[in-house]
């Protein structure tokens, strides 16, 4: 695959997941390992030795995979907020810098 640059890989993904879906009639049954490897995860997450009964196991499991997407959320808004102020604070230096900037129309040297 050539170097692409992040949003030319992102298109690129979402090409091949849109070709993916396109030429899959069953999702849940293309999904099914997926969804059982997860549920599987938080299983050994919440009881390694395998020593609860099964309906402690799902209903602790259960906490542990609402746990694993509360924190994915948490980080999510973290991030959202942290780019907004990095904008903002982009946005507040261009102002600066077009106040002192020279008012010419060759935008050059103001020295003549």
């Amino acid at each position: 695959m050539p170097a692409y640059d992040p949003t030319e890989r992102a298109l690129v993904a979402r090409i091949a997941a849109h070709e993916r879906w396109a030429h899959t009639t069953d999702r849940a049954a293309a999904t099914a390992a997926a969804r059982k490897a997860a549920a599987d995860r938080f299983e050994r997450q919440v009881d390694p030795d395998g020593v609860l009964p099964p309906a402690e196991r799902a209903r602790l499991a259960e906490s542990a995979r609402k746990a694993f997407f509360t924190r994915l959320a948490l980080k999510s808004a973290q991030a959202r907020r942290a780019r907004r102020a990095a904008a903002e604070l982009d946005a507040e230096v261009d102002a600066a810098l077009a106040a002192v900037a020279p008012s010419g129309e060759d935008g050059g040297d103001a020295r003549a």
